[in-house]
């Protein structure tokens, strides 16, 4: 009987520790996708800001302007779901790494030691472009842009209807 409850004991030990490990997984991804999704929309705002500016717009896509890094964004999420950042850096491709470790301990359980055992994850979230275009050859002509579901003719004079943040790039975690 004391050892099968020894058994459950380590079970439920072996559980805590699984369940701890899960929401700092949970918390890494959900910290570099805010912080790549912040990136997404300055990104969208630069574009445009430079839509009558088609020679730019290459830049943007690629991320080859100048942005705020966004681990302010990783460090909010992280602390939502009762984590916190140890490491967050800007990568290439665009995205962001963001390393975490839980608020919470495993906890206390019948293996020593696991109540200052903190449970450590890390995340790699990536921005992509989901658009192309061709400079056209004619000043004041702005080109078709070929997003992943649309296609985008753009009126320089009636520019009310562009696409937005999430038309422009996708963002996800890396594999």
């Amino acid at each position: 009987m004391a050892g099968l409850l020894f058994l459950a004991f380590a079970y439920l030990a072996v559980g805590q520790a699984a369940v701890n490990r899960s929401g700092a997984q949970t918390a890494a991804d959900a910290a570099a996708l805010a912080a790549a999704q912040n990136t997404r929309d300055q990104l969208a705002g630069q574009w445009v800001a430079a839509v009558l500016d088609p020679t730019k717009w290459q830049d943007i896509f690629d991320g080859n302007v100048t942005y705020t890094l966004s681990c302010w964004r990783a460090g909010q999420l992280a602390a939502q779901n009762d984590a916190r950042v140890q490491g967050c850096t800007a990568t290439r491709p665009l995205g962001y790494e963001v390393h975490v470790q839980t608020e919470k301990s495993v906890g206390d359980s019948i293996v020593p030691g696991t109540e200052h055992t903190y449970s450590k994850a890390s995340a790699t979230a990536v921005i992509e472009s989901l658009c192309k275009f061709k400079l056209p050859g004619e000043d004041g002509v702005l080109p078709e842009l070929s997003c992943r579901d649309r296609n985008w003719e753009l009126d320089p004079h009636d520019l009310t209807d562009l696409p937005g943040p999430e038309d422009l790039f996708d963002v996800h975690l890396a594999d």
